[in-house]
């Protein structure tokens, strides 16, 4: 069997700006590209935290060092500078593969600067007004 999972996805990074006449479609500083193993013309997910708008794009480079985030041509409807996106790649993977497999899970500050990076989400518990309902 084969299963998609999350493969990376830079967490919370804001967007720098929006191009609508711009071909390609999410430009992406380079250092953060590298940091979560995306490929230029990589298939690339994107939920804006701001608006709610989720949509599949692709990656292109931005340049390395500017922590540029720029959503451009169509996708430029669906982002404005300063908002807030979750960017995502997804893999497919065997069962074997599976058995050392960990995203690569990259943090930014509301500078697109990276502060962390990690190979697992931590489990959701339940807050202290949840387990009083419960």
């Amino acid at each position: 069997m084969q299963r998609i999972m999350l493969k990376a996805k830079l967490h919370r990074v804001r967007v720098t700006q929006s191009e609508l006449h711009y071909e390609g479609s999410c430009a992406i500083d380079d250092d953060l590209l590298d940091a979560a193993d995306i490929k230029e013309y990589q298939q690339i997910d994107i939920y804006n935290v701001t608006n709610g708008e989720r949509f599949t794009t692709y990656a292109i480079r931005a340049e390395r060092g500017s922590r540029t985030i720029s959503v451009n041509g169509a996708a430029a409807h669906k982002a404005d500078p300063g908002d807030i996106l979750i960017i995502a790649t997804y893999a497919m993977y065997s069962e074997l593969e599976l058995q050392k497999f960990h995203p690569q899970l990259v943090y930014v500050d509301e500078h697109n600067r990276i502060v962390a990076q990690r190979d697992r989400i931590p489990v959701q518990v339940l807050s202290e007004d949840e387990r009083q309902r419960a």
